[in-house]
């Protein structure tokens, strides 16, 4: 913003209605709307703790390379926790963070809306 622009309270814009605003959700729906993201957050929650093997076996065709690219990113973004044991053979879990679980929150209206339109 210049030293000149009027900020949106200054203007009685609220952030919520103003269009730029909207310029902040690239990165998240960048993330998000990658193959099997929100799915990948809404199985976790669902499970709580889960090992890939389980997460993996929620979708019917996903290949390794891409869950285990989508698993590292959210892990990278903040959503995903990931929990790896000393044993034999190795275990690695995966847990929503704080910021996992409010999204998986607010994505639970879009899954409702979703099976709602399946419905009809």
């Amino acid at each position: 913003m210049e030293e000149n622009e009027a900020t949106p309270e200054e203007t009685g814009v609220s952030a919520e209605n103003d269009p730029s605003c909207y310029c902040r959700l690239g990165g998240v729906m960048d993330l998000l709307s990658r193959r099997y993201a929100m799915q990948v957050v809404c199985v976790v929650g669902a499970v709580g703790p889960a090992r890939y093997g389980e997460i993996e076996s929620a979708f019917g065709d996903v290949s390794s390379s891409t869950l285990s690219t989508r698993l590292d990113e959210l892990v990278e973004a903040g959503l995903l926790a990931r929990e790896q044991y000393a044993e034999i053979p190795p275990r690695v879990e995966y847990e929503l963070t704080s910021e996992g679980e409010e999204l998986c929150s607010r994505l639970d209206p879009l899954l409702r809306w979703v099976r709602e339109r399946e419905g009809s």
